[in-house]
């Protein structure tokens, strides 16, 4: 059995018996030799390569992509009967870190800091004697109200770093009750939930059912001093309605990860809004664990086992 290996990470599983690897570039079509493979792994892959694939590989039975969404390899256009597993648990400890740094930068406005920083100029206004106590307003999170849309394993390390910090943590998830100590409610109760919230953070997957499902009446109801965290997916939010709220003084502001389209073009108006901060789908990108996730997946299907992470 052939596993074809990406060449943007360094992939060392525990290899079956009778299972041979073979390194691909993630950015070419795949060459003729390895068109017989039964398993791919994915990471970083253009949407031609994974194209390329989908139509060649006439053998592929299994794709295993190391990212937490799978939407690039279900776009890709592989057979109904091809297994997908996706890399879940793989990004949690980074997504929660960067998303911990974003939801900081927005409190503690370093974005309007920076931009006084380039410019030479002392903010004072942001600097000296601060309110304690500050209504109206995110700039910290003490009894800061924070819900997370999404609440999986990200959220499950994300939730402890702002509680630890004093934040007040809800999630949203399909089933209501308690995770990881947390009290967790279903999508037909996040709109009582949003006019007290002062930070809704954003971890939905890209699926048909969540396409733009954070639009302009999930953000009419969240306070004027609200921020919206995005680190999902950018299909998830409805960037138009995102930017007229703020623009309008109906949102505080925003911190994003991911965009509907990435590079986000130079012409989006959300590059000139000051209280719109912006990285490079920069959240993930180092799958911790990759190898060891590969090897029980690869050993599960050798024998006729239970593959981690099946896509339905």
């Amino acid at each position: 059995m052939k596993v074809l290996l990406p060449d943007t990470i360094p992939l060392d599983p525990d290899l079956p018996a009778g299972v041979t690897t073979a390194v691909y570039d993630v950015r070419r079509p795949l060459p003729d030799e390895h068109t017989d493979a039964e398993v791919l792994v994915v990471w970083g892959n253009t949407p031609e390569n994974l194209s390329d694939a989908a139509q060649r590989l006439k053998a592929v039975r299994w794709v295993q992509t190391l990212a937490a969404g799978p939407d690039a390899v279900l776009a890709a256009g592989f057979a109904a009967d091809v297994v997908v597993t996706a890399g879940l648990g793989l990004h949690d400890r980074t997504v929660a870190e960067h998303t911990l740094g974003l939801v900081l930068a927005a409190a503690r406005r370093l974005n309007r800091l920076v931009r006084a920083q380039i410019g030479r100029r002392w903010a004072g206004e942001w600097g000296g004697p601060q309110p304690v106590d500050e209504p109206g307003a995110f700039r910290t999170l003490r009894d800061a109200n924070v819900v997370i849309w999404g609440f999986g394993g990200i959220a499950a390390r994300l939730a402890p770093l702002l509680a630890a910090l004093g934040a007040h943590v809800t999630g949203v998830a399909r089933g209501a009750g308690e995770r990881h100590g947390f009290p967790v409610v279903t999508d037909a109760d996040l709109p009582g939930l949003l006019p007290e919230t002062d930070l809704l953070i954003n971890i939905l997957p890209a699926t048909p059912e969540t396409a733009g499902v954070l639009g302009a009446a999930i953000l009419d109801r969240l306070p004027a001093h609200a921020w919206v965290v995005n680190v999902g997916r950018g299909a998830t939010l409805d960037e138009d309605a995102l930017l007229a709220a703020i623009r309008a003084g109906r949102l505080g502001g925003a911190a994003l990860d991911v965009f509907a389209e990435e590079p986000l073009p130079v012409a989006s108006g959300l590059w000139d809004e000051p209280d719109v901060i912006i990285t490079p789908h920069a959240a993930g990108g180092r799958p911790e664990g990759a190898s060891a996730l590969l090897g029980e997946n690869l050993a599960a299907y050798r024998s006729g086992g239970s593959l981690r992470n099946v896509v339905s």
